[in-house]
């Protein structure tokens, strides 16, 4: 690596999903993963451990964020797996701790060689879902990245269509 290619670049576009266990996350996945192999850019993963609650000893305490661990990059891994089948290069994976939105934006500033948010829109009648609401609303002013919202109610070849 010569001096000027820096980690976290920002010449390289960097699609970033939020993995979780909602049927919507697959489609933001899809999409970022088509829109980085059409634009020559990456896809990275970002999920997002709950800190252990209540007040454990120390060992257990421990044991609980092993054990959270060890499934975060279990799920991590399986999505991985599809990023790699669609863009032919494996993802940037981030793995943190505590609530969603605030390791979202952290990761964001943070990390100068993300460029687009692709979050997918719940189908069901529930709403949009946690993320969709938050930064489309109060918290977008957070983001100094666009956002794109992918419809869970999408196909997949619906998906391809459009990215």
């Amino acid at each position: 690596m010569s001096m000027n290619e820096q980690p976290g670049r920002t010449d390289e576009r960097t699609f970033l999903v939020v993995v979780d266990q909602s049927p919507e996350m697959r489609n933001a996945l899809r999409y970022a993963c088509r829109r980085a192999k059409r634009t020559g850019g990456r896809v990275a993963l970002l999920y997002v451990m709950d800190p252990p609650e209540g007040q454990q000893w120390g060992a257990v305490v421990d044991l609980m964020r092993e054990e959270a661990r060890q499934q975060a990059e279990d799920v991590v891994a399986r999505h991985a797996d599809t990023a790699v089948t669609l863009t032919g290069q494996p993802p940037t994976i981030h793995i943190r701790e505590g609530t969603s939105r605030d390791e979202l934006v952290k990761l964001v500033v943070e990390d100068r060689s993300i460029s687009v948010l692709v979050l997918g829109s719940s189908s069901s009648g529930e709403g949009p879902g946690p993320l969709v609401t938050a930064f489309a609303g109060k918290l977008g002013g957070q983001l100094r990245i666009p956002l794109t919202i992918v419809p869970g109610a999408l196909s997949e070849a619906e998906i391809d269509a459009i990215s």
